[in-house]
């Protein structure tokens, strides 16, 4: 008889965010200088599934009590929050560096919008590098030797004749552009995770419809077969179903198959 004691504890789901982590650029605010700040950056980077923060010389030092309480709960990533002296050993262990700044004009690096750097990061971190964006400090933002640190500058599209953000704003569209980017998961507007169903997944609710639909002798005549089907899977693919959806196809795709079989 088995020991009880050697099956599988079952999973306590944390309440800190941190199951929904995966790959994701590292932000490093550099000379931050409010605590407020740097909570409410962690919050966004939270919120939108990045955890790795770096901090360059915080005006008010570290930690910050302050930075801990505006983090509304994120403080899993207020507490491992590496802090460095400069900008140059922050990112020292990275391979690409985006800086962002209000004044992309003034240094002659390739500038990209937040979504197109959000793409470049996602396709360099699936390669394994690591990818660290910069943020400046409140009063000037970024120092030019620092922008020139980096690989490529990012450029918010705001309103030129009020171009200034907040620190934790900047940081909130960057980690917003990322989660479109990254691709895995999306919040609803009910405020519940949505996983976007796997390729596999599709095809195999696919190859289930396509079953039924011949069994039903739907492909007629048979020389129009091939156009049929592509163009049901053109539309079925457009609609983008996520994981929860495909299951409940599947039971959809077997009840009416069922009720159609036990009334011939």
């Amino acid at each position: 008889m088995p020991d009880p004691s050697s099956k599988p504890k079952p999973r306590i789901a944390r309440r800190d965010g941190r199951d929904e982590l995966r790959a994701a650029p590292l932000f490093a605010l550099v000379e931050p200088q409010m605590g407020e700040n740097i909570g409410a950056a962690a919050r966004g980077m939270l919120n939108f599934g990045l955890s790795g923060l770096r901090i360059v010389n915080p005006r008010d030092g570290w930690p910050n009590e302050k930075a801990g309480a505006m983090s509304a709960g994120a403080t899993f990533v207020i507490d491992q929050a590496q802090i460095f002296s400069s900008t140059a050993d922050a990112i020292a262990d990275c391979h690409y560096v985006l800086a962002t700044t209000a004044r992309p004009r003034e240094a002659l690096l390739p500038v990209l919008s937040p979504a197109q750097a959000a793409c470049e990061m996602k396709s360099r971190i699936d390669n394994g590098e690591k990818c660290c964006v910069l943020f400046g400090g409140e009063r000037a933002g970024l120092a030019n030797d620092d922008v020139m640190r980096a690989d490529c500058i990012v450029s918010i599209p705001v309103n030129p004749a009020f171009a200034s953000l907040n620190l934790a704003q900047a940081a909130l569209v960057i980690a917003y552009e990322w989660a479109k980017a990254d691709n895995r998961k999306a919040m609803g507007a009910d405020g519940n995770i949505i996983t976007p169903a796997r390729k596999a997944d599709f095809e195999r609710l696919f190859a289930h419809l396509i079953g039924e639909l011949n069994d039903r002798g739907y492909f007629f005549p048979e020389e129009k077969r091939t156009n049929m089907e592509r163009n049901l899977k053109v539309a079925l693919q457009r609609a983008g179903f996520t994981e929860s959806e495909t299951r409940a196809l599947h039971g959809v795709i077997k009840t009416l198959s069922g009720k159609r079989r036990s009334s011939e």
